[in-house]
């Protein structure tokens, strides 16, 4: 059977796959310590791919805590091109509703500073764009797989990334809203700039759960799991339409991390040496 090249990243409420057939669990040491999971292999049809939960089985990961650095070396290191990234997140837009899917093309890092954000420091120096950190033709592919399911989306927009877990204050949520920004969540930063530094082509699939608080709507965790029950059924859908015709149809695109690194070769340790050998294969 064929290795895969294509990952799925699961966030809340996405803790697994109906429908698929398990073919191993992948337990994978990184220099940047245990993924949040077993990597798991999967098939749908003849087709392969990997699913990770981002949060760990049984959701015991805050977003501040996911090891995200592991998570997408140990996916790379397998040899990984694509990741849909599926994440719960707040609209800060009237016509983003809860069950909406946003197919987002930028994100905006409004974390603390508590993460890990980068494969390069230490002693070894990159320095890789992200101007565009979701890869278009990826983004696309779910945009149509949304339309071929009949999932409500939206096509492009801004995601703020917060660092939680809290969600945020209505005085916090009005400012978000005046950045332009489409939606509100915890983790797909750092993971989209980790995936661009590695090669990865990323894109996320961002399902609406809440209005946040800036709309005059008090809104439950009660309330939201029953959205995030609609959205997980309507992402298996799209993730059943997209995963055999992205194994199909691979495409190129341009890897930002190709000419990125600066430390001269002598000047790297053997792990270093290990760790570019990974990311730019």
């Amino acid at each position: 059977m064929q290795k895969s090249k294509i990952a799925v990243i699961g966030g809340s409420g996405v803790y697994k796959l109906d429908g698929i057939q398990v073919v191993k669990e992948h337990k994978i040491s990184t220099p940047y310590g245990q993924p949040t999971s077993e990597i798991i292999e999967a098939t749908i049809g003849e087709d392969t791919f990997y699913f990770l939960p981002r949060h760990g089985k049984g959701h015991t990961f805050t977003p501040s805590e996911v090891n995200y650095r592991a998570n997408i070396f140990a996916l790379k290191s397998l040899g990984v091109e694509y990741i849909i990234s599926v994440s719960a997140v707040g609209s800060l837009k009237e016509e983003y509703p809860p069950t909406t899917f946003v197919l987002v093309d930028q994100f905006i890092d409004w974390t603390k500073g508590m993460r890990e954000r980068t494969f390069f420091n230490n002693g070894f120096v990159a320095h890789v764009s992200a101007a565009e950190p979701v890869e278009k033709q990826l983004q696309q592919m779910l945009v149509q797989a949304c339309k071929d399911v009949g999932v409500k989306h939206g096509d492009g927009g801004s995601y703020i990334c917060i660092e939680g877990p809290q969600f945020s204050s209505k005085a916090e949520s009005h400012i978000y809203r005046s950045f332009g920004a489409s939606v509100i969540g915890m983790t797909n930063v750092p993971e989209s700039y980790l995936a661009k530094e590695a090669g990865i082509a990323y894109a996320t699939v961002a399902m609406v759960t809440d209005y946040d608080c800036w709309k005059e709507e008090h809104c439950t965790l009660e309330e939201i799991m029953k959205v995030m029950k609609t959205n997980n059924q309507n992402a298996q859908k799209v993730l059943m339409n997209v995963l055999p015709k992205l194994s199909k149809n691979p495409f190129s695109f341009k890897k930002e991390n190709t000419h990125a690194v600066l430390t001269q070769p002598e000047h790297l340790s053997a792990e270093q040496k290990h760790i570019l050998e990974v990311l730019i294969k």
